[in-house]
C-alpha cells in the first residue's frame, strides 16, 4: 500500500466518538476501541492499522454507517496505558483491539467482561491473559507474536555470522513476563554456543544508551534485541548505538535492520492485524472470545542488511544467506 492511501485510509476511519446526535447515533451500530503500543505518528504503527483498517473494510465494516472506532495511541507509556484501559472500558465498546503485552495486560486488569483481540503478544497464557491457545476460556484472544524458542535461534545466527563471539548482551523488557522469558530462553541455550550473556534494560533512551556503551566496553560482543514495544519505540536509538560501537547485532523484526541494522529474524508484522480484524468481525457477529483459538505464526522471515555487514568488517555465511527472504544490499 502507497504511503498516500495508507493516510488517506487511516484519515477517514480513526476519528473519535463524537456525542453524535440521536439520528446519528441510530446509524451507528458498533464501536471497536483500537489501542497501540507505538505513537500515532509512527511509520511502522501507521502500516499495521492501515491492514486492521482495510481488512475491517473488506468484511463489510463501513465507519459512519456501521461502525465507530476509537484510537489510543500509548507510545510505550505505561501510566497511558493504564489510563487508555479505563477510559475503554467506561466507553463499553463492543470489542477492544490492543496490541502487545503492555497494552492488553492494563486491559484485562480493567475488564474481565468487554471483548478483547490482542495481536503480537508473547506467551499470552503465562501472562495469565487466556487459559489456554486452544480454549482462551475467557474475554481475550488472539494471535501470539512467537515463541520463546525463537530466541534461541537468535543466539545461534549470530554466532553463524560472528563465530568468535564470546559475549551476548539481550536487551529486553524488564518490566514484561515476555522480556524476562525470552531471556531466559537465550540463557539456556548459551552455554552450548559458548556464550556468556547478560541482560539489558531498555526503559528509556538513556537506560539504553547507558548500556550499550558499558557493555561495549569489552571485546568479542554482540547484541540481541528481543522483543517489544519499548525496543520498537526505540529501534532507531538502538540501531544507532549498535553501529556506533560496532556490535553485531540481531533483531525481533525487519524494520530494525531496514533502518540499518545487522540481522533479522521474526514473524511478518503486518499480518496479524490482518488476522485480528477478521477474528474482530467474528465478534461482532455473535462469536465469543473464549471459542477462538489463540494462533501462533506459521512464517518466520530473515531479513540481512549486507551494507552493515560490510561496515562491521563481517563476512555473511553462504549458509546464512541462503536462509534470508529478504537481503539489503
Amino acid at each position: 500500500m502507497k504511503r498516500r492511501e495508507v493516510i488517506v485510509l487511516l484519515g477517514g476511519m480513526a476519528v473519535a466518538w463524537p456525542l453524535a446526535a440521536p439520528a446519528q447515533q441510530a446509524e451507528l451500530r458498533r464501536r471497536i476501541g483500537v489501542v497501540m503500543p507505538l505513537a500515532a505518528d509512527d511509520p511502522e504503527a501507521k502500516a499495521r492499522i492501515a491492514a486492521f483498517l482495510q481488512t475491517l473494510q473488506h468484511l463489510g465494516w463501513t465507519e459512519g454507517r456501521n461502525v465507530q472506532i476509537e484510537f489510543r495511541w500509548g507510545a510505550s507509556d505505561p501510566d497511558l496505558s493504564r489510563r487508555y484501559a479505563a477510559e475503554f472500558v467506561a466507553l463499553s465498546p463492543d470489542v477492544i483491539f490492543a496490541s502487545g503485552n503492555s497494552t492488553v495486560a492494563p486491559l484485562l486488569q480493567a475488564t474481565r467482561n468487554v471483548p478483547i483481540v490482542f495481536a503480537q503478544v508473547v506467551d499470552p497464557v503465562g501472562a495469565g491473559f487466556v487459559d489456554s491457545l486452544a480454549r482462551p476460556g475467557g474475554n481475550a484472544t488472539g494471535f501470539v507474536l512467537f515463541e520463546f524458542s525463537i530466541s534461541a535461534k537468535w543466539l545461534g545466527l549470530l554466532k553463524e555470522i560472528v563465530p568468535g563471539l564470546k559475549r551476548v548482551a539481550v536487551m529486553r523488557d524488564p518490566a514484561l513476563a515476555a522480556g524476562i522469558g525470552q531471556f531466559g530462553a537465550i540463557q539456556s541455550a548459551a552455554s552450548s554456543f559458548g556464550v556468556e550473556v547478560s541482560p539489558l534494560g531498555a526503559r528509556d533512551a538513556p537506560e539504553i544508551e547507558r548500556g550499550i556503551a558499558v557493555f561495549a566496553r569489552g571485546p568479542n560482543g554482540g547484541l540481541i534485541v528481543t522483543g517489544s514495544a519499548l525496543t520498537n519505540v526505540h529501534r532507531e536509538l538502538i540501531v544507532a548505538l549498535a553501529t556506533r560501537h560496532k556490535l553485531p547485532a540481531i533483531y525481533w523484526q525487519r524494520t530494525h535492520v531496514a533502518a540499518g541494522g545487522l540481522i533479522s529474524y521474526g514473524p511478518d508484522p503486518i499480518a496479524p492485524f490482518r488476522s485480528a480484524a477478521g477474528y474482530v468481525d467474528r465478534i461482532l457477529k455473535g462469536a465469543k472470545p473464549a471459542d477462538l483459538a489463540v494462533q501462533q505464526p506459521t512464517k518466520y522471515e530473515m531479513v540481512i542488511n549486507l551494507k552493515t555487514a560490510k561496515a562491521l568488517g563481517l563476512t555473511v555465511p553462504p549458509i546464512v544467506l541462503a536462509q534470508a527472504d529478504e537481503v539489503i544490499e
